[in-house]
């Protein structure tokens, strides 16, 4: 369990790790200055997790070597989390759950998405939604990661690592 004071320096080191990346490999979103994640918020019935919303307030939106999460703006146009979320949850032949926010697609139309009705401690855990899954209960879906920080280090930094240097070159 973390404290909620830990998580935001977590995350800042996540983000200066993050910001190790060649600026051809990695995209990082400008912050947001205005009230847009409390409506969203409102919006969608849900509170965003700290680490999460952390991070969005800091960068809306990131990409790294093609590992996207969305940002919150309407400019982002099909790409925004509000968009995003409106299509999964009202506009898709196989809704997902309300409590569920996707964030991060994976290109073949399924998400990595936040499991906003398990927020403990400002955490949440990290699903993975297949839209061509019919789940006969929602244990079934996959849960990656504890929360959306260990997300980031797993799925953009180490996965990015694996194969890339910080400068790009491939290993």
């Amino acid at each position: 369990m973390m404290d909620n004071k830990a998580i935001y320096p977590q995350c800042d080191r996540l983000l200066d790790q993050l910001s190790k990346f060649d600026s051809e490999m990695l995209d990082l979103g400008s912050n947001i200055n205005d009230d847009s994640i409390r409506l969203f918020e409102k919006g969608i019935g849900f509170n965003l997790p700290l680490d999460f919303k952390y991070i969005l307030t800091l960068h809306n939106g990131i990409s790294l070597m093609g590992t996207e999460v969305y940002g919150l703006d309407d400019e982002l146009k099909e790409s925004s989390l509000n968009k995003i979320y409106h299509f999964e949850h009202f506009g898709a032949g196989n809704p997902m759950p309300a409590h569920f926010l996707p964030f991060s697609p994976d290109g073949t139309g399924k998400y990595y998405c936040l499991d906003l009705s398990k927020i403990t401690n400002g955490l949440c855990p990290v699903v993975f939604w297949e839209h061509s899954v019919t789940y006969l209960s929602l244990s079934n879906v996959e849960v990656c990661n504890n929360s959306f920080i260990d997300w980031v280090q797993q799925v953009m930094i180490d996965w990015t690592l694996a194969d890339y240097n910080y400068d790009g070159s491939e290993k």
